[in-house]
Formats: C-alpha cells, structure tokens, sequence
C-alpha cells in the first residue's frame, strides 16, 4: 500500500493507493509548523479507510518547503561559490544578477579559478589542483560548510567538478557540496545559480527530512519515506537532503501526474485550482511538460527541470471586490478559509460564497449568502471562467480543442463549460489529486548531455543516453524489468563544429517490489 501526502499552502492532503486503486483520500488543512499537519492528515486518511499503518509500503511527500524557505530568503546557508572557468567567462560574476537580499543572505564567497570546457570537450585550460586547494582552505578558514562547484560546459564533461569535490571532502570532510553538473542543463550561469541556491539549504534540508522522520516516527510508521521532485518522479529522503532544489514546483508537479492517474487522459491540459491560486500545465505522455527556457525562482535565473506551469491569484479563497470594478484574488483568505468566508459565518466575500451563492454547491450556509445580486453572482462565475480560459490559452501549444483535466479543492469555482475544451474531467478523488499523484510516483532517471555524432554515431550515442538513463532508474531504487524511456529528445548545437547535439532522456520505472507490495495489500 502506498501513502503520498501533499502539503500546500492552505491544505495538507492525504491518499492511499492499493492495487493501482484509491482506497482513501482526505483533505485537511495545513498547519504552521507543517509536521503536525503532515500527522494529522495521515491519522485521518488512516482512519478513513481502517487500514492499519504496517500495511503501508510505501510513503512519499511533497512539500513546498524548500521552495518557500528561498523565495522568503528564510534560513538559508551562507555558501563557497568556486568556478572552473578562467580565462574565460571571468566579466560575469557568480551571483551578480541575484536580489540584493538574497546575495547578502549567502553572502559573497566566490573563487574563479582555471579550467572549464570548451563544447567540443577541449579544455579551456588545465585544471590548477593548488589554486583549487587554497580557495578551499579559504572556505574553510571562514567556517563556510556549504559549497557549490560550477565549470564551463560540466554537463559534456564533469571530471573537473568532480576533482574539485574530492578536494572539498579532503579538507572539510562534513561539507555540503554541490556539483553544478549534477542539476542544471548547459548554460553555466543558470546552472551555477541552481547549485548555489541548493548549497544553502544544506541545513534546512536536514531539519525538514528529520522533522518528517520523526512525524512517521510518532505514527509508528516504519516502511521507507521519498519525496517528489519537480519532474513528477520520487527521490529518497537521503538524496533530498543533498539536493533539495529539486523539490522546487513538484506540488503542481503531483497534481498533474495525479490527474493523468485519476482521468486517464495522457495528452491534455491539467487546472489545478486551489485556495490560493490556479495552476495550469500540460500533459505529454501522462507527464508534465517540462520548462524549455531558465526560470525565475525567488528572483534568480535557473535551468534546473521545472514544469511548465503557468499560475494565476485564484482559488476558493479569493476575495472578491465589487468596487472600483469587479475583481477575484489575487489575494486569498488561504487556510482561514473556513473561518472567513461568508458561507462559514466570516465577513470576507470569496470565490467559494459566489459559488455557493449561485447554487453550483452546497458547502457552509448558503443563507448567509442568499442576499447577493444575482448580477454580480452572474459576473463574477464569468469572470473566474475567464480567467482560467485566458490561461489555458497561454499553456496550449496546438490549435483545436484539447481534453482539459480539473483538479483540486477549489476546481468548484469554475463550470464544465469551458472554451477550448474537447471535453472537462473532474475525476473522482479530484481534490487530492496531488497527494494521489505523490502516492503514485515512479523512480526517474535523466540523462541531459552534449555528444558527439561524429565521434560517435547518432544510434551509438542515443542508445547510450538510454543505458545511463536506466541505470539512474536502478541505482535510484526503480525496477529494472519495467523501465520505460518517456521522453527522447535531440537539439543539435549548429556551430559547434563538431555535430554535437544535446540529448535528453528521461527512463521511469516502479519502485523494486512496488507491484508485488501492491497485489499483497489489495488481496489482504
């Protein structure tokens, strides 16, 4: 049996699945010190479907809490930039587009030291081991425990980063370290920025995996715990501790592969409406679709793997404003949902009332809304239609009409009848669909690397991305009988000189044992 948690802003939500079935799923609210909120969501799904806790295989969590901590610029580490680059790329320093509150909070502790390559895998200079090893004797002298690697073009060739981090270990055997490589794509700056960004949540990683052992720990759970990165796969609890960064975006990440789960739809466009805001992405083959350009995280440009996500202020919890002209969100009453909105006795007018009040649900009191104008009821359903129209549009790449996939607790604002739609979905268990997509996560493994045609052959070299896909997929703990390659794809670098082409694949598979565990619980 598998448990996957979701923790939102306004809810924290629940599922178990069994057998490739959901056997319960429960919607709470989320709590300001998270862990209790993650404890008393389990209780409840528990108790929803009276199944004891040893018979859970499998937990997964998703989490918004690395992403928050950065973009709030809260408990973040200062860190030890070194990058492998001179003679080149020495105008643009590390950090230097960053928000200046964000680059005060890691501060400036930066070394540019020889190396790098070039795209044809040339060195752009040797790599200089005493300059590297007294920029980390430097780091260790003002008690930095954090470190990020960057170098010219490590994703063709990361011996370089590599080096460097043996030399850290040497040196200071408890640092965090972080190799560029590891996380972004091609462009160094983007790619420097992730690894930066994840080197200073090396003690926040730690306290929230051991808050979450701990909230299991008191549940009596003992089977395994992973976490969903941002692609829509799961990640061991160890390995997000050293690299949280990639938990970024995978709440609309798990709504979206739990959607694909719960409508069957494979090739489509998900809403995902909750409290707060509406997240609008689109499904190729049951995953979503990645970000092709750097995204804006908290203010700094990185080309980590991100969904492609477009979100707007609306949710069951915007306001709404009649006055100077009428508007909804993007201000929202979140979490105090229930105790500010008309319908639940507050005095605050939010999406949920307008809906409500026009008889589309049957949630609170519809007497305290009985008095609104039938007109501005009339506009404001428009108005939210609209809105989530208008960001459809943005998201869809194709003419025609295409399946769209409502999900989320506030998917009740918005009507079957959409623009643009071959047909709506509100599949059963919508509301969880991101603790459903949690729960259903597979283990992924990607390959992001620059190759050479003309060294080696297109077929030789495409087949040899899918092989060091598929390991990543086993060493990650994925089932090697049933891996599947869901994404192949080739951009060809045009002035390289070299045929050197970009490749991309990305493999998944079930957890080791994960379908026996399931069949187990289902006939139990």
């Amino acid at each position: 049996m598998q448990l996957g948690v979701d923790v939102g802003g306004t809810n924290t939500d629940a599922a178990l699945l069994a057998g490739g079935a959901v056997i319960a799923s429960i919607k709470t609210r989320t709590t300001a010190d998270i862990g209790s909120g993650i404890v008393r969501a389990i209780r409840a799904v528990l108790r929803v479907s009276a199944l004891p806790h040893d018979r859970i295989d499998t937990v997964v969590i998703g989490t918004t809490q690395f992403t928050n901590a950065f973009v709030e610029r809260r408990r973040l580490n200062p860190v030890g930039v070194i990058r492998l680059c001179l003679p080149a790329a020495r105008d643009l320093a590390p950090m230097s587009a960053w928000p200046d509150d964000l680059r005060g909070a890691i501060g400036d502790h930066t070394w540019l030291l020889p190396g790098g390559y070039e795209f044809d895998g040339r060195e752009i200079a040797p790599f200089d081991e005493r300059a590297v090893r007294a920029a980390v004797q430097a780091i260790r002298a003002r008690g930095l425990g954090a470190v990020a690697v960057s170098c010219v073009c490590s994703p063709i060739n990361g011996d370089m980063e590599q080096r460097v981090a043996e030399i850290v270990a040497e040196e200071i055997p408890d640092a965090a370290i972080t190799l560029s490589g590891d996380i972004g794509k091609i462009g160094l700056v983007e790619r420097e920025n992730a690894a930066i960004m994840n080197a200073s949540m090396a003690t926040l990683s730690q306290h929230v995996i051991g808050a979450i052992r701990d909230a299991l720990r008191c549940l009596g759970i003992t089977a395994p715990f992973h976490l969903s990165q941002n692609d829509g796969t799961l990640m061991s609890a160890d390995h997000v501790e050293r690299y949280p960064v990639l938990t970024f975006s995978s709440g609309p990440t798990n709504s979206m592969r739990g959607a694909a789960f719960l409508s069957g739809v494979r090739d489509g466009i998900v809403v995902d409406i909750g409290g707060t805001t509406t997240d609008v992405g689109a499904l190729i083959n049951g995953y979503p679709r990645e970000l092709t350009l750097p995204a804006d995280v908290g203010g700094v440009r990185t080309n980590f793997r991100m969904p492609d996500v477009v979100s707007v202020g609306l949710g069951g919890g915007s306001i709404v404003r009649e006055q100077p002209a009428l508007t909804i969100g993007p201000d929202s009453v979140g979490f105090r949902l229930t105790e500010e909105a008309r319908v639940f006795g507050g005095q605050t007018l939010t999406a949920t009332d307008i809906v409500v009040a026009a008889g589309l649900e049957d949630i609170g009191d519809r007497s305290r809304v009985a008095s609104l104008d039938p007109n501005l009821i009339s506009r404001a359903l428009k108005l939210m239609n609209r809105t989530v129209e208008d960001v459809i549009d943005q998201v869809k790449t194709q003419a025609g009409d295409i399946p769209i996939v409502l999900v989320g607790g506030g998917s009740i604002i918005v009507s079957a009848d959409l623009q643009g739609a071959a047909r709506v979905v509100l599949p059963e268990h919508s509301a969880e669909a991101n603790a459903i997509g949690a729960a259903m996560a597979q283990v992924g493994g990607v390959v992001d690397k620059v190759y050479s045609y003309r060294d080696k052959p297109r077929k030789i070299s495409i087949n040899q991305a899918k092989i060091d896909a598929a390991e990543r997929v086993i060493l990650a703990g994925g089932d090697p009988a049933g891996i599947e390659i869901v994404e192949l794809e080739e951009v060809p670098l045009t002035y390289s000189g070299n045929d050197s082409v970009r490749v991309r694949v990305k493999a998944v598979s079930d957890l080791l044992h994960a379908d026996r565990n399931l069949a187990v619980a289902a006939s139990g």
